[in-house]
């Protein structure tokens, strides 16, 4: 019948009529239809993913061809590629795919917990979320990689995203417990809280780029509003049965809106506020989006060679601002991003942070999850991984220094673990534990765990390692604070340091051979050689003086009452500067670099053939040592487990008690 798709027979001359497929528009010629549909509403339900026409008055809804749907929510839409992205709350991940269901992928899978909102800047190719399990706004690019951490401090239930690419800006709503509106740059700077009255539970966030219009969804007061961009204007827009929008988009002169009560997509047109009911009686509706399928809106210089940018492309208000991912930092062209040969470390209670130590402009958080309140910090080079304690999960845990691989290592037995150190030589991991009064060592997975030190122990706290010579250093804050010094199997203990104030921060300069540490009661950092003496202060007059650590010519420490990370000459103290300010509790701090943990020792190769912990010691080079309760066999390399003992229980924990 000269049809270019379906030709159906009809009672009618001329006994047949041309139709196309679900959601394709007929072209006048009668005979012809369009190339597919030009504007569609992109649905997310819990396990399945839905187009829907908008070029057709039937609104009929296509299920995409996808597996392994197990929560979608969120939803958004590249129309330079064609790709869906929609973020899994089960799996925790964010996927993409063709609008076909087809060449379906995984974006981003770790550290990621509750990925409740989703943006695409279609012009700097960028891929922005909110997690309201991590509480952050981070962002990558749209295949996952050069990932980075834009926001993660005053954000509570982050959820609904949006961006103005062509105008600098993201806006996002928060429903925590100040519900409010906040825009800031795409790069996370100039952050300005919009709206922070009358909001309940913000769930859905609309632009009109061309009339500078936001509208917003509130599924507690049960109101469709919009105000101007810049915050002023605001007003409602609907406020009549709208029991709990959740999904939220907009497009052309309608806004569209999941209901969960009503199981209903409806929309509103903008000016006339005349409501639609779209589809209803479909439960399990999430996120929304309205797009056209070929339209691309708008551009920015990011869309020119990346903004000449090596890695991410955020673009601004007031121009291009080149990023890095996480691991690398802008060199002083600030478009480049290089692997760092050195930077800081800092542990500050819900997050771990690294800072330059070449420009302050690369202070970036790590991406861990779970984090409660980090405390003592090291890292192992050779595995780029990091290890930290958390006195309020009371666990030592690590992960690489992407963020990725997150595990706890010591989970049980622990009280308030505030020192930890990692023997980089024999791949232990030692640490401090206040609360028991212990000094433990285990292997750096945590397995073969022994008590070192536990007599005569008064709140133990910094502590430093020598493996290359065999020593371990640590500071006591109890009746009588000092400054310890044992082998790395706890014998041959002494007294180093008697006279010192709380004394914490305890470091090494393993070139020059000497200690140094921050005294919380004098308000000094001080200085000796290994053995406690030619004691030295180095630095005076710092009103809270806390974590310290060394690298070539500078010592580098936290200050609570200033909230910085100064420097100073490692000898003069003279040089004094200020790293970073503005920072609250700085907990640990230290300086990655492959130079800080040199040196050989016998456990160094095949762990010194011990069977289970080498551990150094001076003058014979080291022993070897077994997990509590297995003895050392006559060999002195291989342990056996006790062949009787004691099972009891105890509040939180069962334990076994060799029986002889």
């Amino acid at each position: 019948g000269g049809c270019s798709h379906l030709c159906l027979m009809s009672p009618i001359k001329p006994f047949y009529r041309c139709a196309c497929p679900t959601g394709v528009q007929l072209l006048k010629d009668g005979t012809t239809c369009k190339d597919g549909a030009s504007e569609l509403l992109l649905l997310a339900r819990r396990t399945d993913l839905r187009r829907i026409s908008l070029d057709t008055p039937d609104f009929t809804d296509v299920v995409l061809q996808l597996d392994d749907i197990r929560h979608a929510i969120a939803i958004d839409y590249d129309p330079v590629e064609g790709y869906i992205y929609w973020t899994d709350d089960e799996v925790r991940a964010i996927r993409r795919s063709y609008l076909d269901g087809s060449a379906s992928q995984f974006v981003v899978t770790s550290q990621i917990n509750h990925p409740d909102g989703i943006a695409v800047d279609w012009v700097a190719r960028n891929l922005y979320w909110t997690d309201t399990g991590t509480d952050r706004i981070e962002v990558t690019r749209l295949n996952g990689t050069m990932r980075k951490i834009l926001i993660s401090e005053d954000l509570d239930e982050p959820r609904a995203i949006v961006l103005d690419p062509m105008s600098g800006y993201m806006y996002w709503t928060d429903w925590g417990e100040i519900p409010k509106i906040e825009r800031a740059s795409l790069d996370g700077t100039d952050r300005v809280v919009l709206v922070n009255t009358s909001l309940g539970w913000p769930n859905g966030l609309a632009l009109d780029y061309e009339e500078r219009k936001m509208y917003w969804g509130d599924a507690k007061t049960d109101k469709i509003e919009v105000m101007n961009c810049d915050g002023t204007g605001r007003h409602v827009l609907v406020e009549d049965k709208l029991p709990h929008i959740f999904g939220f988009t907009l497009l052309g002169d309608y806004i569209y809106w999941t209901d969960w009560q009503r199981r209903s997509i409806e929309r509103v047109q903008k000016r006339s506020a005349e409501r639609e009911i779209i589809i209803d009686q479909l439960p399990d509706l999430m996120g929304l989006k309205a797009t056209g399928v070929h339209r691309i809106l708008g551009t920015n210089p990011c869309a020119d060679d990346n903004g000449g940018c090596s890695h991410l492309c955020l673009y601004r208000p007031q121009g291009v601002r080149c990023a890095c991912p996480i691991g690398l930092e802008l060199i002083r062209d600030m478009k480049t991003c290089i692997v760092p040969e050195a930077f800081l470390l800092f542990s500050r209670r819900a997050d771990i942070r690294r800072i330059s130590l070449e420009t302050n402009n690369n202070n970036v958080a790590i991406p861990l999850t779970g984090v409660k309140e980090a405390s003592a910090l090291d890292f192992d080079v050779t595995d780029n991984r990091i290890y930290w304690t958390d006195i309020s999960l009371k666990t030592i845990s690590r992960a690489f220094m992407n963020g990725s691989a997150l595990e706890h290592v010591v989970e049980f037995g622990l009280d308030y673990p505030e020192g930890m150190a990692v023997d980089w030589l024999g791949k232990n991991l030692y640490w401090a534990d206040t609360g028991t009064n212990r000094i433990e060592v285990a292997r750096l997975d945590g397995q073969h765990r022994q008590v070192l030190v536990w007599k005569d122990l008064d709140s133990p706290r910094a502590l430093a390692l020598d493996p290359a010579e065999g020593f371990m250093y640590w500071t006591e804050w109890g009746g009588k604070p000092k400054i310890d010094r044992a082998a790395m199997d706890g014998t041959g203990r002494i007294t180093l340091v008697p006279n010192v104030g709380r004394a914490n921060g305890l470091t090494i300069d393993y070139a020059e051979r000497r200690l140094y540490w921050t005294d919380l009661d004098t308000s000094l950092i001080e200085s000796s050689n290994m053995l406690g003496l030619d004691r030295e202060v180095i630095a005076d007059d710092l009103p809270h003086p806390f974590g310290l650590t060394q690298y070539q010519d500078y010592i580098y420490w936290t200050d609570w009452s200033r909230r910085s990370i100064e420097r100073a000459n490692k000898t003069s103290g003279q040089n004094r500067t200020i790293i970073q300010g503005h920072l609250d509790y700085v907990m640990d701090i230290l300086v990655f670099h492959s130079s800080r943990q040199g040196g050989w020792n016998e456990c160094a190769s095949s762990n010194g053939h011990c069977s289970h912990l080498c551990l150094a010691v001076p003058n014979v080079g080291y022993v070897c040592g077994c997990p509590a309760h297995f003895y050392l066999n006559t060999d002195n390399k291989t342990c056996s487990p006790p062949t009787s003992f004691l099972l009891f229980s105890q509040k939180n924990a069962i334990r076994s008690e060799e029986h002889t």
